[in-house]
């Protein structure tokens, strides 16, 4: 039982640096700055979320950094907060793997027209579910008894990892608000590119994270 619960744990660990790494960084350069460079930028606010488990805990740091990063107050204002509610991809991510290890666990056989339809019920629900520590796990159980796809006593299997995954789920919403914010700047030409630049390559870097 602890190898498959390790497994599910390695599984999502891998799923959401698949989707760092592999969306968000192709979205980094299509908008034109690197995404590696970014979370040196951010890395005290990663250490932050990582400890606290919840991506609440740096908003008001990554607002903050994001202006003198650049872009736009407006657009910060407006997109991170909103992104808070709306985009939260680590979430996402959780809630359709745990779905999926509960119907293996318990043996429920799901079709492909069900698992596409719990797909996007999970990614409606996990709107505004980042609130607080273990807020995913909660949306989760609320989902599962609303929709009566899976048994809700299949929880407990998930409620003593839980802990462990809540770090990656808050890092992982935290970067993708940070990604979609210097996106929708770059799109609505609402970002000093020079001094983006400038940043991330340690300009001023230390003058800008006192």
């Amino acid at each position: 039982a602890l190898q498959q619960l390790g497994m599910l744990i390695v599984c999502f660990y891998a799923t959401a640096l698949i989707f760092i790494v592999g969306v968000l960084g192709l979205i980094a350069r299509a908008s034109g700055f690197s995404l590696w460079r970014l979370l040196v930028y951010l890395k005290d606010e990663i250490v932050l979320v990582f400890g606290t488990s919840t991506s609440e805990s740096a908003l008001p740091r990554l607002m903050e950094k994001l202006e003198r990063l650049g872009v736009a107050r407006p657009v910060v204002r407006l997109v991170v907060p909103t992104g808070y509610s709306f985009n939260l991809d680590g979430i996402a991510i959780y809630l359709t793997m745990a779905s999926l290890f509960i119907a293996q666990a318990l043996n429920v056989p799901l079709s492909i027209g069900e698992q596409i339809g719990l797909l996007l019920v999970l990614l409606l629900t996990s709107k505004g579910a980042a609130a607080v520590t273990g807020g995913g796990f909660i949306t989760l159980a609320a989902t599962l008894s609303s929709t009566h796809t899976l048994p809700v006593a299949g929880l407990a299997l998930l409620l003593g990892i839980d802990r462990f995954m809540s770090e990656a789920r808050a890092i992982t919403n935290m970067i993708g608000n940070a990604v979609a914010c210097l996106a929708v700047a770059r799109w609505e030409g609402a970002v000093d590119q020079q001094r983006m630049r400038s940043m991330l390559h340690g300009g001023d870097l230390d003058a800008s994270t006192r």
